[in-house]
């Protein structure tokens, strides 16, 4: 009698494991109705029987007993594992945040960002980014069955000491599902998926991105990549699929995560070349992030003088450690619960935020920088995107034009376009200031005015 047969390989989810701890893996035998059920990188619970069997025949080899699981029921929870216990008490504070700083909710949107990585003195900029990446806009299925992707792509380029992995580690704790690696990938995978040979079988192997699916992906040294991911890395990001024909092995995997990265230049990085030049990264990869930011540590004597009473008040004022303790601060916990509770808004573009939005794209278009129509395109779903995450991160519903012009000022800190607006400053110098809501003003009138959608006063 013949059955469909198939043998995998689990791994223990390295999330749930503590610090130090080796994930332990053990094969595992699907038949009939249970083979192709699942793929690579899903998250999975099995039950079956515990059996075992002989270990391959080598030469010179003594055969041992492995264990084994014999498979009877099997369940994906990837479409679970976003989901966090957000209780009814928690919403109603968030509710009443928002209700309080009703009048100004720029400094309510501040006070949220403050807690991303309260070590770090300032980086506004950096820190405003990193929310937007982690909450991502709506996914977008056109009529013909074509995805947009929702999640956007984040890479820091920046001189070493200047926070790039600090960001890193704490973006991956706000997110239920994240993978950290470096471009060279931490198994033969790398950050894709590869085809082994184990015990006289192909298999499949995922790298970083198939694991992270649904979750992030952060990875260091960005530049270092194999060249095996640099080829499949562009269709991970944009279609975020990775197709597969190795070994008779022919298959799609998917990979819907946020890519956030970080790189050193090479060597001193020269504001006159490109970012490709400084980076070594090729212009199709470098399109495909929605934020570049460049993190350039220029000698500024009173920015210095700053950063180190800083960093010395945090060390040493024991009283303010305390009180900040007691205070209702974001800490990480709270705000995760909040990236996940407002990705359920679904926020839908008001016409105040189209015609910005269309109006700015349209300007870049006319700048004659962009050399290939696909990248201004690609410019336009970032700044949808973006302002989608805006409108989330603001805990509303719809996309106004506070929150396009929010994610206008993000793209032009960003150094894949050309600048438009001319109050963009070093995004490493970026702090927060005290009147966050009568700055927007200011803010929204120079760009309106650039956009042509308003006159000059005479």
């Amino acid at each position: 009698m013949c059955r469909d047969y198939q043998e995998i390989k689990i791994q223990e989810n390295v999330q749930l494991l503590g610090v130090g701890s080796i994930p332990r893996s053990m094969p595992v035998i699907l038949m009939d109705d249970l083979v192709d059920s699942i793929k690579p990188g899903d998250d999975v619970i099995i039950t079956g029987i515990l059996s075992a069997k002989w270990s391959p025949d080598i030469k010179d080899v003594r055969s041992n007993l492995d264990p084994i699981l014999l498979a009877n029921y099997v369940r994906r929870t990837n479409e679970l594992k976003s989901d966090l216990d957000i209780p009814p008490e928690t919403e109603e504070e968030f509710k009443h945040f928002w209700e309080e700083y009703r009048l100004t909710p720029l400094k309510g949107r501040n006070f949220i960002l403050e807690g991303i990585c309260p070590q770090i003195f300032g980086l506004f900029t950096v820190k405003l980014a990193v929310a937007l990446t982690l909450i991502g806009g709506v996914q977008h299925v056109d009529a013909s069955g074509t995805k947009v992707r929702g999640e956007p792509h984040m890479l820091l380029v920046g001189d070493p000491g200047t926070g790039k992995s600090q960001f890193l580690k704490f973006a991956a704790k706000l997110s239920n599902r994240s993978v950290i690696t470096t471009g060279l990938g931490s198994t033969s995978a790398g950050l894709t998926v590869t085809a082994v040979k184990d015990g006289g079988e192909w298999m499949l192997e995922a790298g970083a991105l198939v694991l992270a699916d649904g979750g992030l992906c952060c990875i260091d040294e960005f530049d270092s990549m194999r060249e095996h991911d640099r080829t499949t890395i562009h269709e991970a990001m944009e279609q975020q699929t990775i197709s597969i024909a190795k070994a008779g092995l022919v298959t799609t995997l998917s990979t819907r995560t946020t890519v956030f990265g970080a790189t050193n230049p090479k060597g001193k990085y020269d504001p006159d070349e490109s970012l490709s030049v400084n980076t070594t990264l090729s212009g199709p990869l470098l399109s495909r992030f929605d934020i570049v930011l460049v993190l350039l540590d220029t000698q500024n004597d009173d920015w210095d003088k700053i950063v180190s009473s800083h960093i010395l008040k945090e060390s040493f004022d024991e009283k303010k450690d305390k009180t900040n303790a007691s205070d209702a601060n974001w800490t990480l916990p709270k705000l995760r619960r909040y990236i996940n509770y407002v990705k359920w808004f679904k926020p839908v573009l008001t016409k105040e935020a189209e015609r910005v939005i269309s109006s700015y794209y349209q300007r870049q278009r006319k700048s004659g920088t962009h050399n290939a129509a696909r990248t201004t395109v690609r410019m336009l779903e970032s700044l949808i995107r973006l302002a989608q995450a805006h409108a989330r991160l603001m805990f509303r519903n719809e996309v106004k034009q506070l929150d396009a012009i929010a994610a206008i000022l993000c793209i032009e800190s960003s150094t894949t376009t050309s600048p438009i607006v001319d109050i963009v400053g070093n995004a490493l110098h970026s702090i927060f200031t005290d009147n966050p809501d009568e700055e927007y003003k200011t803010q929204e009138e120079e760009i309106l005015k650039k956009l042509g959608l308003i006159e000059d006063s005479p």
